[in-house]
């Protein structure tokens, strides 16, 4: 593979969305928190607290790198596996089964960009 002078290849970044942060690479695919953008489309992650380059060179932002973008192609909103909680207080005969299915984004990294 040849690279050009103003070809830089980034191996990682990590970006915050949905109050949580990832650890993302080009191609990877990363389920998040809820988005609301519908199978198909590209989304723009412009939080992005650090970004490492193939040549060693590490930047990190105060808090976040100036200018630094991660787009992203949304793949499929769906939900997870169900989770159950089950309240109880003793000598009450009180029981209650509650159910939970947290909704997610799956989002297939595209680029990394300064």
């Amino acid at each position: 593979m040849m690279l050009y002078e103003s070809e830089v290849l980034f191996v990682y970044a990590i970006i915050v969305t949905g109050g949580k942060q990832y650890k993302v690479s080009e191609g990877d695919i990363v389920f998040i928190e809820k988005l609301e953008a519908a199978e198909g489309e590209t989304v723009t992650f412009d939080q992005v607290l650090s970004v490492s380059k193939e040549d060693g060179d590490f930047t990190v932002g105060a808090p976040f790198v100036a200018g630094a973008t991660v787009t992203a192609n949304v793949v499929k909103n769906g939900k997870g596996k169900k989770i159950y909680v089950m309240k109880y207080k003793a000598k009450k005969n009180e029981k209650k089964k509650i159910g939970h299915r947290q909704p997610y984004t799956k989002v297939q990294i595209q680029t990394i960009s300064l």
